[in-house]
């Protein structure tokens, strides 16, 4: 069973950056694309952004220009770096690896770490 541990959340003052870190607990093969999400509370999990096995990236509208989500496919890493950060930032983040071995798909979710935006 592959986990996904993540790392990086905390308190930051607005306008402050944090990077999120998630990564596999053993290799991953095939995979699609890897992902951020959030939840703040009372909201539905959201997208934040999202990159493919080729490199293609989509983020959602309120964090283009100050988050970038990147990768290591060797280390089955992906991180997520915030910028200029915003009390609406606020939520937990999780992380999600989406891909498929023969024809059984897989979608792994980490277990999700804190960002609280304030002052």
């Amino acid at each position: 069973q592959v986990q996904l541990v993540e790392s990086g959340g905390g308190l930051v003052q607005p306008g402050g950056s944090l990077r999120l870190s998630c990564a596999a607990s053993k290799s991953i093969f095939n995979i699609y694309d890897m992902g951020w999400y959030r939840q703040a509370p009372g909201k539905q999990r959201e997208l934040v952004a999202r990159i493919t096995n080729s490199g293609s990236t989509n983020y959602a509208d309120s964090v283009k220009g100050r988050f970038t989500i990147s990768r290591d496919n060797a280390k089955n890493t992906v991180y997520l770096q915030m910028n200029s950060l915003k009390p609406e930032d606020t939520a937990v983040y999780y992380c999600n690896i989406r891909g498929v071995v023969g024809i059984s798909p897989y979608n792994y979710w980490g277990q999700g770490t804190q960002v609280t935006v304030s002052s």
